[in-house]
């Protein structure tokens, strides 16, 4: 499992003619997608303890600022327009939040159909 991380606001088009349309992630799930608002303030994962989500999670960063460890031994740090990609099963951990202001996350998951 490798996470993808990008940036919402990176290469934004200025002075184009005509509305920009680009994917950033899709999913071929027909289960269930629940999008979330979290607001972290100086908050981290307890020691040892790590996320292992069944469903596919996709993370914006909207303001403030974080880092997410991932077992691979990878720590993507994140700011305003950063997003990650953990797809099921990739265990990861909230290595820190900003503490000087809220972070605020838009957070994706997809939950792979009922069988």
């Amino acid at each position: 499992m490798t996470a993808t991380t990008g940036n919402l606001l990176r290469d934004v088009p200025v002075h184009a003619s005509a509305e920009i349309f680009a994917d950033l992630m899709e999913w071929q799930a027909a289960g269930r997608v629940r999008i979330e608002r979290i607001v972290s303030n100086g908050q981290a994962s307890a020691p040892g303890f790590w996320y292992d989500s069944t469903d596919d999670e996709w993370v914006l960063v909207i303001s403030g600022s974080a880092a997410v460890e991932v077992d691979d031994g990878t720590t993507h740090t994140l700011g305003a327009g950063d997003w990650l990609h953990l797809p099921a099963h990739c265990r990861h951990r909230v290595a820190r939040t900003d503490a000087a202001q809220p972070t605020i996350w838009l957070a994706i998951h997809v939950s792979p159909a009922a069988t």
